[in-house]
C-alpha cells in the first residue's frame, strides 16, 4: 500500500501539470463563437493560456483586440495578455474579392469585409491595453521558450501563424501541435453557405495562402475542426439557457452578449483540444487549399495516401463526428465556471 501511494505521489505533479496553450483568434465581439471559445480555455483548470493573438477575419483586428480586452475584464481574466496581429491576408485583397464576386458569384460570409471598421463597443471600452509586442514575434518567442510544450488553438484565418513560420522555420516543429477550425469536406446540410459549395470554409477562404503555408509545415500533429463536424453542434436555446442560469462572470458575459444562433464553431475546437475523445470519427488525409484565384480559390483540397501529389502535402486529422452530449456538457460546464 505504501509503495502504491509513493508511486501515485510521484505521478501527481505530471498529472496536475497544465497544458500550455496559445490562442490565435479573429475574436469578433462582444460575445459570439470566438469569445466563447477563448473563455472555454481560460476557464479550464487543465490548461494555462500564455496569451491571445488577434487577426482580421470575422472582425477587423483592432476591433478584435478591444472586444477581447473588454471580455477579459468582465470575466476576471485581466492577467492574460493580448497581442495585435495581421490586419489583412497575405495575398487576397478586399478589392479582388469584390471583383471576383461579379465573375463567380457572391459568398455568404465576408467577415470583416462586410462593413468598414467600427469603433462601437456596446459592452463598454476596456481599460486594459494590448501588449506592445506584435502577435507574430510573441508567438515565436513563446514556442522557443517552451519547446515541445505548447499547443496552438487557431480559430480564425491563419495569417499570424503563416508569418511566424516565415520568420522562424522551426516554429511548427517547436510546438506540441496545432488545433484549428477550418476546412470543409462534404457537410450534410441544407445551409446555403455549404450545400452548394461543400469545399468552401471562411477561415481558409479569407487567407488561402496562409492556410497553404500552415498545412504544409512540419507540425507534430494537425487537428482540424471541419465544417462537417461543426454543423453537428448548433448553439441552441437549451445550451444558452443552461449557461445564463449561472451567476459566474463568464455566464453573465455570455447571457449579455451572445445569442443562441449559428453553430459552436471555435468552441468545438477548444473543447477537442481539452478532450480529443469527444471526436468519435475522424479521417486522416492529406489537405491543402486551392490557390488558383478562380471560382474555387480558397477551397479545401484533400487526397488519400494513394492519390496525393508529390508537392509536400502533409497529413491532418480531420474531425468528422462528435459526441454531442459530452461536448455540450463540457462546454456548458466551462462557460459556467
Amino acid at each position: 500500500m505504501k509503495a502504491l501511494l509513493f508511486v501515485l505521489a510521484l505521478a501527481l505533479p505530471a498529472f496536475a501539470q497544465k497544458r500550455l496553450v496559445l490562442i490565435d483568434e479573429d475574436a469578433s465581439g462582444p460575445g459570439g463563437t470566438n469569445q466563447m471559445a477563448i473563455l472555454a480555455l481560460l476557464n479550464s483548470p487543465r490548461v494555462e493560456v500564455l496569451g491571445i493573438t488577434t487577426v482580421t477575419g470575422d472582425a477587423w483586428r483592432d476591433e478584435a483586440v478591444r472586444h477581447t480586452l473588454r471580455m477579459l475584464e468582465l470575466t476576471g481574466h485581466a492577467n492574460i495578455p493580448v497581442f495585435a496581429g495581421a490586419d489583412a491576408p497575405l495575398v487576397r485583397s478586399q478589392e479582388e474579392t469584390r471583383l471576383a464576386a461579379q465573375l463567380h458569384g457572391q459568398v455568404t460570409w465576408l467577415g470583416a469585409w462586410r462593413r468598414p471598421p467600427s469603433t462601437s463597443m456596446p459592452e463598454g471600452e476596456p481599460t486594459l491595453k494590448p501588449a506592445a509586442e506584435d502577435a507574430v514575434h510573441f508567438l515565436i518567442r513563446q514556442v522557443r521558450a517552451h519547446p515541445g510544450e505548447i499547443t496552438i488553438l487557431a480559430g480564425g484565418p491563419l495569417t499570424n501563424i503563416a508569418l511566424a513560420l516565415a520568420i522562424e522555420p522551426r516554429f511548427a516543429s517547436l510546438t506540441r501541435g496545432i488545433v484549428l477550425m477550418g476546412g470543409s469536406l462534404n457537410p450534410r446540410t441544407d445551409d446555403p453557405e455549404f450545400a452548394t459549395s461543400p469545399r468552401h470554409e471562411f477561415n481558409f477562404w479569407f487567407d488561402p495562402e496562409a492556410a497553404h503555408i500552415v498545412l504544409r509545415a512540419p507540425w507534430p500533429r494537425i487537428d482540424i475542426t471541419t465544417v462537417d463536424v461543426s454543423l453537428q453542434v448548433p448553439f441552441t436555446q437549451r445550451i444558452y439557457d443552461a449557461i445564463r442560469s449561472a451567476s459566474t462572470p463568464s455566464a453573465k458575459y455570455v447571457a449579455a452578449w451572445s445569442k443562441p444562433e449559428s453553430y459552436l464553431w471555435d468552441e468545438l475546437s477548444a473543447c477537442t483540444l481539452l478532450d480529443p475523445s469527444l471526436i468519435t470519427r475522424e479521417q486522416v488525409l492529406y489537405m491543402d487549399v486551392d490557390l488558383s484565384h478562380g471560382p474555387s480559390y480558397g477551397h479545401t483540397l484533400t487526397w488519400s495516401e494513394a492519390l496525393k501529389p508529390a508537392t509536400g502535402v502533409r497529413k491532418v486529422h480531420a474531425q468528422l463526428e462528435v459526441d454531442t452530449a459530452r461536448f455540450t456538457s463540457l462546454f456548458t460546464n466551462l462557460l459556467t465556471r
